[in-house]
């Protein structure tokens, strides 16, 4: 058994054993000179979106470097989430990936369950696949429909979140009680600010599995001070204390619930066309007559060449039974 002393060794030694476990040893013509653990903060809504490790690698090539906080956690809905929270202000929307924001000098963007900073550099579409083919377990599951139900109108730029658990909802949206969303019941939410005429507002609008968890749910929010709130199937879309409750209903009319229904087409084949189906009677019964008469030339060719060969009066005779 080890002593003391030795656990208290490899308790020290294990974050360094798991640096370097994220990226890749080179990106590009840039190699790592070195990685160190990152310290999260609000760490209970890191462990609410399933963060898993994290690290600080810096990159050189030459006389040039840059560097790279990656992020893994659970699934690809978590690193969204965190994405948005972790995206700087006043930063636009970068085309080098779908979920990708920069600033003059640097770049965050999720990919999978990772999410990745680059300070100071911004990398090139084959350096991003070359980083991408070297992350370990990505998760590339498709993202959550939610968030395209916010109003696209009005929306303050960068002020969306979206919500797991009880942890992003006392950050994000406090006024809300956790026991209030019913998260035990499969609820997540997608919050954003919205400007109007009589100041800004704070929508939440919260999605659950069925229309009837919905329906039991908004009379819990309506009870809540302030509220101003509506149900459009699966989702209650909720504000509170609006500064104007008509700019709060103007709002609230623009989240609307619409299934995606998909039809199933039937794909003509072959076998659909009376054409081919003409073609291939006339080919079968083509063969049904070749047969019989190939067999039948066939059968009659053996006896004459058996009729050549043979001294045997009796080896061309052929036995009939008049049945």
């Amino acid at each position: 058994m080890a002593s003391n002393k030795e656990m208290k060794f490899l308790l020290l030694l294990a974050p360094a054993l798991c640096m370097g476990a994220i990226l890749p040893d080179t990106i590009g013509p840039y190699h790592q000179a070195g990685t160190t653990a990152v310290t999260v903060a609000d760490k209970p809504l890191w462990d609410e979106y399933g963060l898993r490790a994290a690290e600080s690698t810096v990159y050189v090539d030459g006389a040039s470097k840059f560097t790279v906080t990656a992020y893994q956690l659970q699934d690809s809905t978590g690193a969204m989430a965190a994405f948005e929270w972790q995206r700087p202000e006043k930063a636009r929307d970068s085309k080098l990936a779908p979920l990708a924001v920069e600033t003059p000098k640097d770049l965050l963007l999720a990919h999978g369950n990772y999410i990745l900073n680059f300070a100071g550099y911004k990398p090139q579409p084959p350096e991003l696949e070359q980083l991408y083919g070297g992350l370990k377990n990505v998760d590339l599951t498709s993202l959550p429909t939610l968030p395209g139900h916010l109003p696209d109108e009005d929306v303050v730029a960068g002020s969306e979140r979206y919500v797991i658990g009880p942890e992003g909802l006392a950050k994000f949206d406090p006024g809300i009680p956790p026991a209030v969303a019913a998260f035990h019941l499969g609820a997540e939410a997608s919050i954003a600010t919205f400007h109007s005429s009589k100041g800004d507002l704070r929508l939440a609008i919260f999605e659950y599995p069925t229309f009837q968890i919905a329906m039991q749910r908004i009379v819990d929010f309506q009870k809540l001070p302030g509220a101003v709130a509506k149900r459009s199937g699966p989702l209650v879309a909720v504000t509170l204390s609006p500064p104007d409750p008509n700019e709060a209903e103007r709002l609230l009319d623009k989240v609307q619930y619409h299934a995606d229904v998909t039809m199933q087409q039937h794909i003509p084949t072959k076998k659909d066309n009376i054409g081919d189906l003409v073609v291939n009677a006339f080919i079968l019964t083509g063969l049904l007559l070749i047969i019989p008469v190939a067999g039948g030339l066939m059968v009659g060719g053996v006896r004459l060449w058996q009729r050549r060969g043979s001294h045997d009066p009796d080896a061309n005779t052929i036995v009939s039974l008049h049945l």
